[in-house]
Order: C-alpha cells, then structure tokens, then sequence
C-alpha cells in the first residue's frame, strides 16, 4: 500500500443522486464509491444511472451484493437466480469501469452455532455447490476483465466460508486468476486469530478489503488495532481501495470525515 485509498459504499454517504454523493465523498475524504448490487435485475437496471455518473466523473470501483438468497442457497432455483443477478452484477460494473463484485457464499441462511446445529446439506456438497457457482461466475468476469470476490462471513451469518483460508480454498479449487477474496475486517475480527496479519496468507488471492470497526461501527469508533492492519496490507503491496462497509455512530457528514482522517493517520503509524 504505497498511499491509502478509500471507498464508501453508497448508502453511506449523503445526497439524493451518485453525482452529489460523489461530492460529499470527495469532500469526507474517500476517492471512489462502491456500488449495492441488489437482485431481481435491480443492479443492471440503473445501467443508465451508472453510465451517466460515470460521464459525470464519479469513480465507482466495485459492486457488493444486496439479495435475500446467493451462490450457497440450498434449494437449486435459489442458487440459478443468484448466478443470474451475479452474472449481471459483474458485467454492469464492468460497463462503468468498475473492477470487482463481492458475495458471501450465503447470508443469513443457516449457522453451526444455532439450532438446529447441523444444515440439511453436507460440508462436500457445500463445497461442490461453491465452487461449481464460482467457477461458472469466474469465466464471466474472465470475459468481462473484472473479478468475482468471495467475502467470508462470521459463524452467525455463514456456515459454510468462515475465514479467508476457507476462502482461499474455494478459490484455488476454482483456479482462475478472475476470482479473488474479500476480507471484511469486521468479520475478521470474529473470525481470525490474528487480524491483522491474516490477509498476508491469502496472497495473491486477496483482491478487496472492506472495513469496519470491530463493533461494525466506521473505523476509529471501535477496539480494532488499525495500525497493525494497515502495516500488514501494506507490507505486501496492497494498493486496491478500501472500502466502507459499517453502521455509522453519528451524522455522516460528522463522523465519516473523522473516520478517513482517523485511517489516515492510522496508516503511517500514528
């Protein structure tokens, strides 16, 4: 990371239209938004919107799926609509310059730690399901120049990508340079033993970092060891945009400016 780059996912930022949250963006300290993708052909829909922002100047770098069902869904019409909407996700961000869409492998769908404990789905199955959808979704953003991140979840969201190993995995079973991994660092924190160093053994397979703190409030608001994060992605030479996904304690225009400066000043050891 020679210099921080940062993102904000839209819904974050202030304003009626992407030509105004872009000023705000600018204005609170990030350099490109973040797209919500949500389903039902919704994303590809405001293709129009997209290219009118992008002729305006707004940068938008990625993609971050909003649906009710994904990739990982148990029934099989669930899991044909998500390649769907990914499929379409990946080619409009593609179409506005855009470098990347983010999915979990499921949320919200099932989870070990709860009744009833054991999914209706073997772990092989699991595995299989992930990495045939990922695969089909890796030869369209090979086609389209983009990449298809897949963004473990914690253990309460997700019973199936927990970690960025269990990411990587996936990845490698996939085995096309179109795919990648996004780390969460919100996620992270429940789920690695060492936050900050964690994303150096994804390697080359780490393509995206979204960030929040580790109450899921904006950076700055909650225990997380920034420094260290921010050394460690450096380290490696990891220059991609970081992208906010967060609740925010307060008013955007308040607290997201504090929030990029925090990071900032987090990012050269202070």
């Amino acid at each position: 990371m020679s210099r921080l780059s940062l993102a904000c996912q839209e819904q974050l930022l202030p304003g009626e239209t992407l030509q105004v949250k872009w000023e705000s963006a600018l204005a609170l300290g990030f350099e490109a938004i973040e797209l919500r993708g949500k389903g039902g052909g919704a994303f590809a829909a405001r293709l129009p919107e997209l290219q009118a922002a992008r002729s305006d100047g707004v940068i938008m770098t990625s993609v971050c799926v909003d649906m009710l069902h994904f990739l990982g869904a148990f029934e099989a019409e669930l899991r044909r609509d998500a390649l769907v909407q990914l499929t379409q996700q990946l080619s409009t961000i593609a179409a506005v310059g855009g470098a990347l869409a983010v999915t979990p492998a499921s949320y919200g769908m099932f989870s070990r730690r709860l009744p009833p404990f054991e999914p209706p789905r073997s772990a092989a199955d699991d595995r299989e399901v992930l990495v045939d959808g990922f695969g089909a979704l890796a030869e369209v953003a090979a086609a389209e120049g983009v990449v298809i991140c897949l963004e473990p979840l914690n253990r309460y969201e997700d019973h199936m990508v927990n970690t960025l190993a269990q990411a990587v995995e996936i990845c490698v079973a996939v085995g096309s340079p179109a795919m990648g991994v996004c780390a969460d660092t919100y996620h992270m924190n429940i789920e690695e033993v060492e936050v900050a160093e964690s994303p150096l053994a994804a390697g080359d397979w780490l393509r995206h970092v979204q960030v929040s703190d580790s109450n899921r409030l904006e950076p700055g608001a909650g225990h997380l060891d920034w420094v260290a994060i921010l050394g460690a992605l450096r380290s490696r030479g990891f220059d991609a945009p970081l992208a906010y996904e967060c609740r925010l304690s307060g008013p955007a225009e308040s607290v997201l400016g504090r929030s990029t400066a925090f990071l900032h000043s987090a990012a050269v050891g202070r």
